[in-house]
């Protein structure tokens, strides 16, 4: 058996000495399997942070092994066929946290888009049809309940939304809301909704509704799905209204939407570079991509994670997750 003593360890918002954490917590020093009968302690080069997690993902859409060995310990699904993804949940070896279907008006986004797989949304009829269909995700495991409030087409009516906002709460599930267009994010935040999918990106949010979504609601950031690093107009509007919503205490997650376009099945760096665009530091970057619960396992930063605004992109995006195929070598 060895045990792996990192250089450096990112824990409670800084980054530490292994050997300091070692003395006050155990969990600094990472475990690894041997052929070899003794226990040995040896230096693991670079830094060890909690597993990282992209809070937006369909995995019915990408390569979850291959994402996995782009740095990515965890994701949350945000929409996809409920067999599917208590499938992906049992057999990958990252954790797998998942919504279910999408939750949507009879014939609503996205059931009239080319990319959906059979099984991927489920009409709300009524306000208890919709206690029904919470019901049916989290018989099927879900862990949020995902709803679309799409301006462009059939929208859930307000009271239904509530009660499917209702009948989760009830059953302890947090609702994350895909909004888009004119009068979405007033309808989410005033459902009584928990988190929006995206950062609003087509209008400038008014100032009041930020201000007020700071103060209770999370929003997941998903950048560059706007020009996949060409500058948009969608991503400006969408980083003026994350910088404001920051700026007033919102928590912000990290989430790229990955299944939409060219993105890369990784941590993203271009993700990260906005969301420093947007105000956010470093340290504040690692808290949205981060769980620090104990369920996503550990982050390994071969060459050291460097903080420097600059570098701490291109830094963290050298991850890879600590586990069985990472073998690091302590000479390295």
């Amino acid at each position: 058996m060895t045990w792996y003593l990192p250089e450096t360890v990112w824990v409670d918002g800084r980054l530490a000495s292994g050997l300091a954490m070692q003395a006050a917590a155990p969990v600094a020093v990472v475990q690894s399997q041997s052929t070899s009968s003794s226990a040995d302690v040896v230096r693991l080069p670079g830094s060890v942070l909690p597993g990282l997690t992209d809070a937006h993902v369909h995995t019915a859409l990408i390569d979850l092994p291959m994402l996995r060995a782009g740095g990515i310990a965890a994701v949350w699904d945000l929409g996809g066929p409920p067999n599917h993804l208590a499938g992906q949940a049992r057999k990958n070896t990252m954790a797998v946290r998942y919504a279910g279907p999408f939750m949507i008006a009879p014939g609503g986004y996205p059931s009239d888009r080319s990319w959906v797989p059979p099984g991927s949304c489920r009409e709300i009829h009524s306000p208890l049809d919709a206690s029904a269909a919470v019901e049916e995700a989290h018989a099927f495991g879900a862990s949020f309940i995902k709803v679309t409030a799409h301006a462009d087409g059939p929208m859930l009516p307000p009271h239904t939304l509530a009660a499917v906002v209702d009948a989760a709460h009830a059953r302890e599930l947090p609702v994350v809301v895909h909004a888009e267009g004119p009068g979405t994010v007033a309808a989410a935040y005033d459902s009584g909704a928990d988190l929006l999918a995206h950062t609003p990106w087509t209008e400038n949010v008014d100032d009041g509704l930020v201000r007020a979504c700071a103060d209770r609601m999370t929003w997941i950031s998903t950048l560059d799905i706007h020009g996949w690093g060409t500058p948009t107009a969608a991503r400006t509007i969408a980083i003026g209204n994350l910088r404001r919503f920051w700026s007033y205490g919102g928590k912000v997650r990290y989430g790229t939407d990955l299944g939409n376009g060219p993105l890369p099945v990784a941590v993203n760096a271009r993700e990260v570079r906005a969301l420093g665009e947007a105000g956010m530091q470093p340290s504040d970057i690692l808290t949205a991509m981060t769980e620090n619960d104990g369920t996503t396992g550990l982050t390994w930063i071969p060459s050291g994670l460097d903080l420097n605004p600059e570098m701490f992109a291109q830094s963290i995006a050298t991850a890879r997750v600590l586990g069985p195929e990472a073998h690091p070598s302590p000479e390295a």
